[in-house]
């Protein structure tokens, strides 16, 4: 009886669920800035499902309009291997997905899901606040 008991713990641990590995680290920058979604200046994101791409962050900023009253906003370094020179998500023809140039990863700009590729890391969201006129991009 001892022996099986033994024996199931030591199956139980080998066989056990490994933990997931970490996404690899997008070096910290500061973001912090305010921009009008319905002016001229940023015209593609007056109509929903409307993108545009920013300066900030670490390799540039990826901005969605998701809904007329929300916005999803996501570090363009891609998640796979952000510090690879050229690993920066460009939009699809789609308009609702970005690709990685270097690793062919695809993501769900609705929410930075990745649905194809080497990557199962989510892009790096910003924090996105919407007050009717202005919005909010942070982290």
């Amino acid at each position: 009886m001892r022996f099986l008991l033994l024996l199931t713990l030591f199956l139980m641990g080998t066989f056990s669920c490994k933990k997931e590995e970490q996404a690899p680290e997008i070096p910290y920058v500061y973001v912090n800035f305010t921009l009008n979604p319905n002016g001229t200046q940023y015209i593609n994101l007056n109509v929903v499902n409307g993108w545009e791409t920013v300066t900030g962050g670490y390799n540039g900023i990826l901005i969605f309009r998701k809904a007329i009253s929300e916005f999803a906003a996501f570090e363009r370094a891609c998640p796979y291997d952000p510090t690879t020179a050229g690993a920066q998500v460009r939009v699809d023809l789609s308009g609702i997905t970005c690709t990685c140039p270097v690793c062919g990863s695809k993501y769900i700009m609705v929410d930075g899901t990745p649905y194809e590729g080497p990557s199962h890391y989510p892009l790096k969201p910003y924090t996105t606040y919407y007050d009717g006129a202005m919005l909010y991009i942070s982290n």
